[in-house]
């Protein structure tokens, strides 16, 4: 879409650097339309929860003349923006949705915050996350319930469900989000946007919460990644964020494989649409079907591929044992004890309700011994060196996101008491994990993509997965789809 017809807060984070650029736009401007945008719908969404706005302005200002004299200081200059509330920013708080946090302020930057301003962005202020970023819901009792644009009633998802709400309610065209349990792709997925979790290790995860602030180790399993309203400004925003930690470029530099895909009708697509371990809605379904049919019709090759790999049963209890290890140093002594019960009791919990497969694997997970975790990290190894096999004969594979679209508002207690239903079937509200173990487990870039809305007007993705390090293809093939007009954001109804 031509930008001239989308209000300011709507564009790409390309068209307004090109009217930066061009002059035709200044960055205090800009700034000024985002905070009013802010304030006009953040009452009603609550996604962002921390703001300096005279920071912010300030800071506008100062890139205006930087600008002027010649000084650009880099590909997001004088861009404002907003960061996922698990990032550290110097000098503004950072929670983590957690009250025990409530006045932390970070003296340092995190190596991607710093990354940001090196390459000028303005960091406007912080979205919301459930507590330590440990829910597919945003809320917390620091700032309470953020609310999914498209419609009230439901969750935009979590944990970076504050960072998918304000892009799609137009209050920041970028955003960083971090992806341990689908957190990026699954909020992304229920707000219509676009986001991208990337290939292990690819962006630095020091100055995020959690671990503990000022932790330096970097946590398993969890990766920070680009969420946007468009798959050039994710390509965009991912080759500022990633990279190596400043004391690390002293001996390597990334350099990431292009996309090998430049037309449609060059792409081996394969599909893994099904598993009966983990349903997912008929209107979802028949929406991949639809646009496996669409790039057949477009001369892409299409098929439903087999791999030993491509089955739950494989994935998810390496998955959930590996996450359990994970989590388990912020869990309680009395949680520790309850995980053991539910992994001891596993095959007769679930006759009291619909249980998650594997999921005692996680509570094995919590408690087991060091040895037991390598011969699983050696297992999950020997499969993600398995899985080069399926990339030689598909460029991308396409899955769903989660099982169903953005579901309604819960927050009883305990966790494993909720459901969520499919097919008009309750499910355990874990089975949201299944299918964004994949990539997850394997360290593997996965691009979730805006494709269509539901009969009730929710949107839903379809995520793309890619080899090792093909991260350019997975966000290069989601350009393709929107240039064909197969897949693209769409402002959410309510907001007009």
């Amino acid at each position: 879409m031509d930008a001239s017809h989308l209000p300011l807060h709507y564009q790409s984070a390309h068209d307004l650097l090109a009217q930066l650029e061009a002059g035709s736009l200044t960055s205090e401007a800009l700034t000024a339309a985002i905070l009013d945008q802010i304030r006009k719908h953040n009452p009603a969404i609550n996604a962002v929860v921390t703001l300096d706005e005279q920071r912010a302005l300030a800071n506008a200002r100062q890139a205006d003349e930087q600008r002027a004299a010649s000084a650009v200081t880099g590909p997001l200059h004088g861009l404002p923006l907003t960061l996922k509330d698990t990032w550290e920013v110097a000098g503004m708080t950072c929670t983590a949705g957690a009250p025990a946090l409530r006045n932390h302020k970070p003296e340092y930057h995190a190596d991607v915050v710093q990354r940001l301003e090196d390459a000028g962005a303005i960091i406007l202020g912080k979205t919301n996350v459930p507590i330590y970023a440990t829910d597919l819901q945003s809320y917390n009792k620091l700032f309470g319930v953020t609310n999914n644009p498209h419609n009230p009633a439901h969750t935009p998802g979590g944990s970076s469900g504050g960072a998918a709400a304000a892009l799609a309610a137009g209050m920041t065209p970028l955003e960083v989000g971090s992806d341990l349990a689908g957190s990026i792709r699954t909020p992304a997925h229920f707000c219509g946007v676009f986001g991208h979790k990337p290939t292990r290790s690819l962006v630095s995860f020091r100055g995020h919460i959690p671990g503990p602030p000022g932790t330096q180790s970097r946590p398993d399993l969890a990766e920070g990644g680009p969420m946007a309203r468009s798959a050039r400004d994710l390509e965009l925003l991912l080759k500022v964020i990633a990279g190596p930690r400043p004391a690390e470029e002293r001996s390597w530099a990334l350099h990431m494989a292009p996309s090998v895909l430049q037309r449609l009708d060059q792409a081996r697509v394969g599909y893994w649409l099904e598993d009966p371990l983990c349903p997912v809605e008929q209107e979802l379904t028949e929406g991949y079907q639809a646009l496996g049919k669409s790039l057949a019709e477009r001369g892409a090759l299409v098929t439903e591929v087999k791999h030993p790999l491509l089955s739950l049963e494989h994935i998810l209890p390496a998955y959930f044992n590996l996450l359990g290890t994970l989590l388990s140093t912020s869990l309680k002594p009395a949680q520790r004890r309850q995980m053991k019960w539910i992994a001891r009791l596993e095959p007769w919990l679930k006759f009291l309700g619909p249980m998650t497969p594997f999921i005692g694997e996680y509570g094995r997970g919590v408690n087991q011994p060091v040895y037991q975790w390598m011969a699983w990290n050696e297992m999950r190894e020997k499969m993600r060196s398995e899985i080069e096999s399926l990339f030689q004969e598909v460029d991308v594979l396409l899955t769903p996101v989660t099982p169903t679209t953005a579901i309604r508002h819960d927050h009883s207690h305990p966790v494993f008491k909720r459901r969520i239903t499919v097919a008009g079937q309750p499910r355990a509200y874990m089975d949201q994990f299944c299918w964004i173990a994949f990539a997850t487990l394997l360290g593997l870039p996965a691009t979730s993509v805006p494709i269509g809305r539901t009969k009730e007007g929710l949107p839903f993705n379809v995520q793309v997965i890619g080899a090792p390090g093909m991260d350019l293809t997975t966000i290069g093939f989601a350009g393709l789809l929107e240039e064909a007009g197969l897949a693209g954001f769409e402002r959410p109804t309510p907001l007009g």
